[in-house]
């Protein structure tokens, strides 16, 4: 039977690359050519974040590893990841692969010791670098969350990303806010779902004004103290917020999409010092997914 490199048994099919492909900008007509091809250095950075090695340490058959990062790095300052994500996602919802019913939820990623360390001006340098650069201590230690918003596919469709220590209920907007999949053909990007289920945590009455407001069906349980408190009220409460504990089954879909996602150790456990160059792990991680489902 043939044998599977241990380096290169994750690397993109060809029916993957040929959606992919695509979707790059255009080969530069200045400077040398590539050594290395195109192809070799996405299978590099994509071996990084499954495996969560040190850039250093990513296989010769790859490429150098410095020329590795440059093509991570330079495509996240330019916002190529970005809109690679966001041309699978509009490719998907008009072939009627995204679903439109959300679920939001949390996840902490540990982040390892050389996360630390970061320059202090790196948040004047680059722009969306938060301050704290999106670490804090909680519970689980030094860590980072990522707040993400996922369809009924197990697909994400949005995320952000905090300190460790940031709640969750305030992070709901920002998060359906970051929805905007692009159409063919004229028109605006659709950003609102049909339905957004999440667990108690983001049961607020500023979260439920504000899907309210969008029109978006809400299925989200009653903290206990806040049903008592509206029931101490008496008529002055209102009427309970209605809750659809069918529809609520199918929240867990944003569980098992973090988990699909924790495959890749680069998520899983922070080594990026800078919250951008996280951010663009876990989008590389959601185009890895796209990829697989829609190849």
């Amino acid at each position: 039977m043939p044998t599977v490199d241990a380096h290169t048994r994750h690397d993109l099919t060809d029916a993957q690359w040929n959606l992919l492909k695509p979707l790059l900008p255009a080969p530069s007509r200045c400077g040398r050519p590539r050594r290395y091809g195109l192809r070799d250095l996405i299978n590099g950075i994509k071996h990084r974040i499954r495996t969560g090695v040190p850039w250093r340490d990513v296989p010769d058959c790859y490429g150098p590893w410095w020329r590795v990062y440059a093509l991570f790095r330079t495509w996240q300052l330019s916002g190529i990841w970005s809109r690679i994500e966001a041309e699978l996602q509009s490719w998907a919802d008009g072939q009627g692969h995204l679903g439109w019913d959300i679920s939001v939820d949390s996840t902490t990623a540990r982040a390892h010791i050389h996360a630390a360390g970061a320059r202090r001006d790196s948040s004047e340098r680059l722009d969306g670098e938060p301050d704290n650069h999106a670490l804090g201590r909680s519970r689980g230690g030094f860590s980072t969350k990522i707040h993400l918003a996922c369809d009924q596919h197990l697909q994400a469709v949005s995320f952000t990303v905090t300190a460790g220590q940031a709640g969750d209920a305030p992070q709901l907007t920002e998060v359906l806010d970051r929805i905007q999949v692009a159409r063919p053909g004229p028109g605006r990007p659709r950003s609102r779902p049909n339905r957004v289920l999440a667990d108690k945590a983001y049961s607020s009455q500023a979260n439920r004004s504000y899907l309210r407001c969008r029109n978006i069906t809400t299925t989200i349980p009653v903290k206990k103290d806040q049903a008592a408190n509206r029931k101490a009220k008496g008529s002055a409460g209102g009427r309970p917020p209605t809750f659809d504990s069918e529809a609520y089954k199918g929240r867990n879909v944003v569980e098992r999409c973090f988990n699909a996602l924790k495959h890749n150790r680069a998520v899983a456990t922070r080594y990026d010092k800078l919250a951008v160059r996280f951010q663009a792990v876990v989008q590389i991680a959601n185009i890895d997914r796209w990829l697989k489902r829609l190849s």
